[in-house]
């Protein structure tokens, strides 16, 4: 039983979002936790997307905002509060449980933890086909050449099948985890975290594979990070979650070259310098302080009291996730008005190695 190829198109993720139908979409979905009488946890407020087949949706964000939990509802591994998630045009809750459960082996994903997801005393290759043994389709024979031809497909030789996790490296352990979702065929994977608990070196590796599955078999990603170079590798668009709602969205160029919401600025500011120290200038982050709590998030702009650009308006008013232009959507009341900088920023030059500080202003 072979795993069947598809074409990757040739500019996914670009085209006109009525020119085909979206995989999954997400509209205003909420998912909030009771945790007490009076307090509620609102992890995700209010989120909306598409992702369209073969393309590689990225999300990111700091840990707290609520990308996890949107990852989650859309396996139907946690139950939305409010608003809908349509898989291929059918509403998650609309199905009944058998539809449910046949609905979601187009849907699978990849967590963070290679080692967690793992039984320790299944080897790999009964780990592998564990999905299958519970879908009762095909006959014991059947299932082991999927799995080994699953196995070969991220790079593991066919006696890792007779290993157990313990004998495996934390980069082989996350091999595992992407064969297993693999025997499903899946439509749509998505990577949690997928590379954050690996070795730099390994990280590449595993997101090189996902790049080559992607092409191979035309699989979609629901991509979630907290890294934005790891997001703008893999993804054709990107949307940027920050404490339950998405700030901006767009094509993965425009966001790196072009980035219109303070937040996402910030993050490309904070990326490392992968220059030696004395050819490197250093500014600091506009970023400050901890992302508020989701318990009490702050009045209008929930960004507002981390933004060098924050006005009165902004305690006032949330803004609205409104379409700046074709493709490019920002949740900021000033969006397109923005400087390249505000204020003074410190920043520091390296010479001789010595650390030289200046102040040097920024346009207005």
């Amino acid at each position: 039983m072979a795993i069947s190829s598809n074409p990757r198109p040739q500019a996914a993720g670009q085209e006109a979002a009525g020119a085909r139908a979206p995989l999954v979409r997400v509209e205003d979905l909420k998912v909030h936790f009771q945790l007490t009488r009076k307090d509620t946890l609102k992890a995700v407020d209010g989120v909306s997307f598409d992702v369209f087949p073969n393309e590689v949706f990225g999300l990111i964000g700091e840990s707290g905002s609520g990308k996890t939990t949107v990852g989650r509802t859309v396996v139907s591994l946690q139950q939305p509060t409010g608003g809908r998630v349509l898989l291929d045009g059918r509403e998650l809750r609309s199905l009944s449980a058998s539809e449910l459960r046949h609905t979601r082996r187009d849907y699978q994903i990849v967590f963070q933890d290679p080692a967690g997801a793992l039984n320790p005393r299944m080897t790999i290759g009964q780990s592998v086909t564990e999905p299958l043994r519970i879908e009762g389709r095909l006959s014991r024979a059947e299932q082991d050449a999927v799995a080994l031809e699953c196995l070969g497909l991220v790079g593991l030789r066919p006696e890792h099948a007779l290993r157990y996790p313990h004998e495996l490296s934390g980069g082989q352990k996350q091999r595992v985890n992407i064969a297993r979702v693999l025997t499903m065929k899946p439509k749509l994977v998505v990577c949690d975290e997928a590379v954050a608990a690996l070795d730099v070196s390994i990280q590449a590796e595993i997101i090189n594979l996902f790049d080559k599955l992607q092409k191979e078999l035309g699989l979609a990603y629901l991509f979630i990070s907290h890294d934005l170079s790891v997001v703008a590798h893999v993804s054709h668009r990107i949307a940027v979650m920050y404490l339950g709602r998405l700030v901006e969205v767009g094509d993965v160029d425009g966001i790196i070259s072009a980035p219109m919401h303070p937040y996402t600025r910030a993050l490309l500011r904070s990326r490392p310098i992968p220059v030696p120290a004395s050819m490197r200038t250093r500014s600091r982050p506009a970023l400050t302080g901890e992302i508020p709590s989701p318990l009490s998030p702050p009045s209008g702009c929930r960004f507002r009291t981390r933004c060098v650009f924050a006005q009165e308006r902004c305690a006032r008013e949330e803004p609205p996730l409104r379409r700046m232009q074709p493709g490019r959507q920002v949740a900021c009341h000033f969006a397109g008005e923005l400087p390249e900088e505000a204020g003074r920023a410190i920043e520091t030059t390296e010479e001789n190695g010595n650390e030289r500080i200046r102040i040097a202003a920024q346009s207005e």
